[in-house]
C-alpha cells in the first residue's frame, strides 16, 4: 500500500470514545482508533503525557481526551458570514466576484458553491436558511433550482423502466 491509499482511509479521531476514569496503554489506545503503535508513540514526541517514566506506557483517560480534543480544535477554520473554505488553499476566503450559489438540499439547509479567488477552485459550504440572510449581506447569492428527479418527469430518459 502507498503513503496515497493510507491517506484516504485516515478516520477522524473522536475524543469522546476515551473513558475518562480509566488509564491506557499504547496498544489499548491504538485499538481503540485504529491507528498503528507508532501514530500514538508520536502523539508522545508531540505532547500526550504519560502517567509515569516506567514501562509499559500508560496513560490517564483524561489526560487522553483532552490532548486530542486540544489537537482536533487546534485545525478548525471558522468561516466568518461572507465566506467559504477552499479546500485548496486551506484558507476560509470570500468568493470570486463576491458572488456564490445556494442549492436547497432540504426546507432549512443547503450548499453554497462558489469560487476561490486564488486557485479558481469550487469551494463549498453547507449553511441553514436562517444562517442565509447573514451571508447575503455580505456577498451576492444566487438561489438555483435544484435538478428535477427522475421520478417527477413526465419524460423520463430512454434508458429507464418508467412505462
Amino acid at each position: 500500500m502507498n503513503r496515497g491509499d493510507s491517506m484516504q482511509r485516515r478516520r477522524r479521531i473522536n475524543p469522546r470514545l476515551v473513558k475518562i476514569h480509566r488509564s491506557y496503554s499504547v496498544e489499548d489506545i491504538a485499538h481503540l482508533y485504529g491507528v498503528h503503535k507508532n501514530t500514538v508513540r508520536h502523539w508522545v514526541k508531540a505532547g500526550l503525557p504519560v502517567l509515569d517514566d516506567q514501562r509499559p506506557m500508560l496513560f490517564a483517560g483524561q489526560e487522553l481526551a483532552t490532548f486530542l480534543q486540544v489537537r482536533k480544535n487546534k485545525n478548525k477554520r471558522t468561516c466568518q458570514p461572507g465566506e467559504l473554505y477552499c479546500v485548496r488553499c486551506r484558507a476560509p476566503k470570500k468568493p470570486a466576484g463576491g458572488m456564490a450559489d445556494y442549492l436547497p438540499q432540504t426546507e432549512t439547509r443547503g450548499t453554497l458553491k462558489a469560487l476561490c479567488p486564488d486557485c479558481l477552485c469550487l469551494m463549498h459550504r453547507g449553511t441553514s436558511s436562517t444562517k442565509l440572510e447573514l451571508i447575503c449581506s455580505e456577498i451576492s447569492v444566487t438561489f438555483v433550482q435544484g435538478p428535477e428527479q427522475v421520478s417527477n418527469t413526465n419524460q423520463p430518459t430512454v434508458n429507464s423502466d418508467f412505462r
